[in-house]
């Protein structure tokens, strides 16, 4: 990955998180962040990456 596709994906995971944090539990942005990533770099679109971010930090609590 190039420093370009990372400034984009940490743009786009940045804005993303913005929806999910008021509601979210407490945690640290870097891991949505990172999940997000992955997601979107495995060929996710946004909204499925949101909702797969969204389910790792929802696992990570049980």
């Amino acid at each position: 990955m190039d420093v370009t596709t990372l400034a984009e994906l940490l743009r786009e995971a940045e804005d993303q998180h913005g929806h999910y944090e008021p509601s979210a539990p407490k945690h640290h942005w870097a891991d949505w962040y990172a999940a997000f990533i992955v997601a979107r770099q495995q060929g996710r679109t946004p909204d499925e990456a949101y909702r797969d971010a969204s389910a790792v930090l929802e696992a990570a609590r049980r």
